[in-house]
């Protein structure tokens, strides 16, 4: 079994706000052969609490207009790792720390990774490359 086309879309939508919000690292896992309460996973990170909120309202926004409402959401008071369960597909948005401890990507590596669209790949090279910036000049 693999993902719906409901769910992919709705994991497309998702990615593609997270990308507008500057979400770094934005990727998307069918885990619908080894899960079986939802059919795709999208992880995105951000450098800090603020963006974490900003992506999570943007991917929300971007959901409702395609009729999807979030039945959990889980860790938004703290805004270090935001969760929002859509049944079809869970968005993970969490401060680049927690995405670096908790690292999903390898409980997920077995599993397909979706192709996003081109805009979420230029996104995720400029978020790195802005993020690269900013740390150099923190160095000085």
């Amino acid at each position: 079994m693999t993902a719906t086309p409901h769910a992919l879309e709705l994991a497309t939508a998702a990615a593609v706000a997270c990308a507008e919000k500057l979400a770094i690292d934005v990727v998307a896992y069918d885990v619908s052969e080894v899960v079986t309460i939802t059919d795709v996973f999208v992880l995105a990170s951000a450098s800090n609490d603020r963006q974490v909120k900003a992506i999570m309202d943007e991917v929300e926004e971007a959901l409702r207009g395609l009729g999807a409402k979030p039945v959990r959401r889980e860790g938004e008071r703290e805004g270090r790792w935001i969760l929002l369960d859509y049944i079809d597909i869970v968005v993970h948005v969490q401060h680049a720390e927690e995405r670096a401890y908790y690292s999903l990507e390898k409980l997920w590596k077995d599993c397909p990774r979706i192709e996003l669209p081109e805009a979420v790949l230029r996104g995720n090279e400029q978020a790195r490359a802005a993020e690269a910036a900013g740390a150099a000049e923190g160095a000085l």
